[in-house]
């Protein structure tokens, strides 16, 4: 293996040596030969007469310091090292990039002919040399010179002037009146259609709103730029925090590598998260656009305005706002179908993480790549941490604290515990021993142990906590454990301890608790855990009947569909224990008649029906087995779609059949459509002529919810109709690459001997581009997660098909190559075979000369 990287830890960091009090920036775009200015005025914080700039792939033109031309400095692959300076000085420094070769999509690159930056985490470095790190706040300004073939100039802030320079091309220039760290930094330049509106602030000023998309995706904008006026009206009613700028602008992009980039007042999105309308989109797209919008319109003071101060605090600002926009999600819309996502991204991807090479805690002590740090584990569970902390406070003591937090640090550059002790000084609640949440490594496990005594009428639950085996915290956590109590025709029982009735929200502060209720005259079931309380592992011993009467009776829809997952998960596990390759597996009758009953009776919210009808996936019931049965797995999986299928066939179709679509976004059509979708997944295993009709009149619709549930259940069953239903959306779609990212998605979700050679010819296909993360996500990422059967197959076929493009993409975008190889970091949950059919994969990426940084730590701890 080559020469290691080196790691950076959390317990070396040291304060910057100088402070910028401002940065002008001048960019003259050319594809090869981008030219870039930068003039700084830097002091000397310590007695230093040395100064250390990060920079990478730049070529140095010139360099001055006061005005004139500074020879001592010593330029490594990385850094500049400038010595003999006085302590307070001006530096200006020209340098060179080549945006059309930046094929890594970090710094100043070209996205389809257009310009744009991304610099979160350390990709302001290639842009030019300079202090990139989050703890060095400056303001900006900056001109942008172009052709005038390039309309549109956009950079942070306020637009200050534009022109034409005297050799006829023109210029633009913005300045940012707010200090931010050299991450925040956004340039984009191109030719775009634009949506403009407008927003009213609480205090009545008029804030411009400019959505800029590639031409011909007009139609697809309005929805963004609804979610984001929602989004800053509910940021002010919630936490009135109100926006600071004259405009805010995002601009949507085919090649990005993250989701969204929150830029001060120009956020840059990748165009998957942006664009949607009815025919393109599904309400899941819709969904999920709504929710990002918030998140990176959310981070202007979570993030921005008050930033953090190393990388190692990054849940500082991601943890956080994934709460807030858990929270405007929910708001808006159902809390319990968006506290179920939350929580299955925990168990599916989260848990997952924890239980790997890879587990660290949402403040990590130690990395190689930066990039690396950008984990479920640090937004999701990060999001946890702050909803406990949420329940610990209540939402007064919350906003106390949310409030004295960005007045005490506003414009600063701050750590996890400098939240945590605003939470704690606004609202007097101890969180010391709170803080641990942010050292803790692993999925902690709660033990429960219920007894009734019919004479004292108590009802008695014990609490132990264990902690991971690789959690470094050995002192007992403090975990907020939701309690309901249902009793016999399920009425909620109040709790009441010690004669006073308590809160539902169980302090657990030691490694044991017993809690004594009382006034019960029968055994009451009770509701561990409500609605995720904490990201926590319970151990319960649940009877079949009490799971049932929590999905009949629970006060939360979360519970209901988490008694539901339980009662899924254990018939499952029952069923892979007795596995012996040949015999049918059948869901237990008692829980069929719980489905029929929720299709028959179709009370409350339909799209939580949908929910509840739905086995658990592969990679969530994975998660229970030390050593994970692939083949039975997939084998009770598919046995229970077409037990229920066949068994239902009849409450089914009256289900499909009665759910009236109702509005193009609204609840009632979102979830007759969600009902429709499920219904139709599993009528499709019963495969009459009737049903395969339904299929292909439902894959006509103009609605692209509805046309990819026909697709997904065709693929699903293998139908006789799929292959025609697929070559006719690839005709019709083509011209659509974001639409044909999910006709990607279907190809490599069929469980097909045949689908590992057709993903190889796939790559040839005219929309499909290895370098666009957009592309390479939807077709061999959907694969290796959603293909358990042939992702997994024993001759390693598809280890090697990602372990083939995992090659080619750590010389391209060493950063999406790095988030590509998560499904290979849990090898050792598997079989001896498979274990070494991934291990050898590992290995060859060990053994390139060339494996990028961002690869070599997660390969090295994977074998390690």
């Amino acid at each position: 293996m080559q020469e290691k990287p080196q790691a950076k830890y959390l317990k070396d960091y040291q304060p910057p040596s100088h402070t910028v009090s401002h940065l002008d920036l001048s960019f003259d775009l050319q594809p090869t030969n981008t030219k870039v200015i930068s003039i700084a005025h830097y002091d000397a914080i310590s007695d230093t007469t040395d100064l250390r700039l990060d920079g990478i792939d730049l070529k140095l033109l010139t360099l001055k310091v006061n005005g004139k031309a500074h020879t001592q400095y010593e330029q490594s692959q990385s850094h500049l090292l400038l010595t003999e300076l006085p302590s307070s000085f001006d530096l200006e420094i020209s340098t060179e990039i080549s945006p059309s070769t930046n094929t890594s999509l970090e710094g100043l690159y070209q996205s389809a002919g257009a310009y744009c930056t991304q610099c979160e985490a350390e990709g302001f470095r290639k842009i030019t040399y300079f202090l990139d790190r989050p703890d060095v706040l400056t303001t900006y300004d900056v001109k942008i010179v172009a052709d005038k073939s390039i309309p549109y100039l956009l950079s942070n802030g306020n637009k200050i002037e534009d022109g034409v320079t005297e050799d006829g091309r023109h210029y633009a220039k913005w300045q940012d009146p707010f200090k931010k760290p050299s991450y925040l930094f956004a340039l984009v330049a191109g030719d775009f259609d634009v949506l403009k509106d407008e927003f009213i602030t609480q205090s009545g000023r008029a804030v411009e709103l400019a959505l800029f998309v590639d031409k011909g995706n007009l139609d697809k904008a309005p929805h963004a730029v609804e979610s984001l006026k929602r989004a800053m009206a509910w940021d002010e009613s919630r936490f009135n925090l109100e926006y600071d700028l004259d405009i805010y602008m995002i601009v949507a992009v085919d090649f990005f590598n993250m989701g969204a980039m929150e830029n001060k007042g120009l956020n840059v999105f990748n165009s998957a998260c942006v664009l949607a309308n009815q025919q393109t989109a599904t309400d899941r797209d819709y969904h999920t656009i709504e929710s990002i919008v918030g998140h990176e319109y959310f981070h202007n003071w979570t993030g921005n305005r008050v930033t953090c101060r190393d990388w190692f605090q990054l849940s500082l600002k991601e943890g956080l706002t994934v709460f807030r926009d858990q929270e405007f999600s929910s708001d808006l819309g159902s809390r319990g179908l968006n506290r179920i996502d939350a929580v299955m991204a925990m168990r599916a991807h989260q848990f997952t993480e924890d239980a790997g090479p890879m587990a660290h805690s949402i403040r990590p002590q130690k990395v190689i790549e930066m990039n690396n740090f950008y984990t479920v584990t640090v937004y999701n569970k990060g999001a946890e941490v702050i909803r406990m902390m949420h329940s610990l406070l209540g939402e007064q003591g919350f906003q106390k604290g949310m409030k004295l937090y960005v007045d005490r640090h506003d414009g600063q550059a701050v750590t996890c515990d400098d939240f945590v002790n605003a939470m704690q000084d606004a609202s007097g609640v101890e969180l010391t021993q709170f803080k641990r949440w942010y050292e803790q490594v692993g999925t902690p496990t709660i033990e429960v142990v219920t007894s009734f005594d019919p004479t004292k009428q108590t009802f008695i639950i014990e609490l132990t906590q264990h902690r991971a085996t690789n959690d470094p915290v050995v002192e007992p956590l403090h975990i907020p454990f939701a309690l309901e109590l249902l009793g016999p025709d399920g009425e909620i029982l109040p709790l009441i301890c010690d004669s006073r009735e308590v809160s539902k929200i169980l302090n657990v502060t030691n490694e044991h608790h017993q809690f004594v209720f009382e006034g019960f005259e029968q055994e009451p079931v009770p509701v561990l855990l409500e609605d995720f309380s904490a990201p926590c592992i319970i151990q319960y011993n649940y009877k079949l009947e009490q799971l049932i009467h929590i999905i009949q009776y629970a006060s939360s829809d979360y519970a209901r569909w988490e008694a539901m997952q339980q009662a899924f998960s254990q018939e499952v596990f029952a069923e892979v224990n007795k596995f012996d390759g040949h015999i049918t597996h059948t869901l237990n009758p008692k829980l069929m008649a719980v489905l029929k009953q929720l299709l028959t009776e179709r009370n409350g919210d339909i799209a939580l029906i949908a929910e509840l009808m739905s086995l658990p996936n592969f990679d969530a019931l994975s998660a229970g087995f030390t050593q994970v049965p692939v083949n039975a797995l997939v084998k009770v999986i598919k046995d229970f779609k077409h037990d229920i299928a066949v068994s239902l066939t009849d409450a089914l179709k009256t289900a499909y059949v009665s759910a009236k679509e109702q509005g193009e976004l609204s609840h009632d059509g979102v979830s007759a459509r969600a009902l429709k979708n499920t219904c139709l997944y599993y009528l499709a295993y019963v495969a009459d002529e009737d049903i395969e009709g339904w299929v292909e009149t439902q894959s006509l619709s103009e609605n692209m919810t509805l046309k990819l549930g026909a697709l997904k259940a065709a693929t699903a069953a293998d139908l006789s109709c799929t292959g025609a239903l697929m070559e006719n959306f690839d005709a019709a779609w083509r011209h659509d690459l974001l639409v044909m990212d999910k006709w990607f998605s279907l190809q490599a979700t069929i469980d097909s001997n045949s689908t590992i050679d057709n993903l190889y010819g796939l790559y040839n296909h005219p929309c499909f581009d290895k370098s666009n993360p957009n592309r390479v996500r939807a077709l061999v990422g959907s694969f290796a997660r959603s293909n358990p059967a042939q992702f997994h197959r024993e001759d390693g076929a598809g280890y090697k098909l990602l372990g083939d493009l995992l090659i080619e993409l750590n010389g391209l975008n060493p950063q999406n190559a790095s988030r590509m190889v998560t499904p290979f970091m849990s090898w050792k949950k598997f079989d001896k075979t498979r274990q070494e059919l991934m291990k050898a994969q590992l290995q060859r990426l060990a053994d390139l000369t060339n494996l990028s940084d961002d690869l070599y730590e997660k390969v090295e701890k994977a074998l390690s």
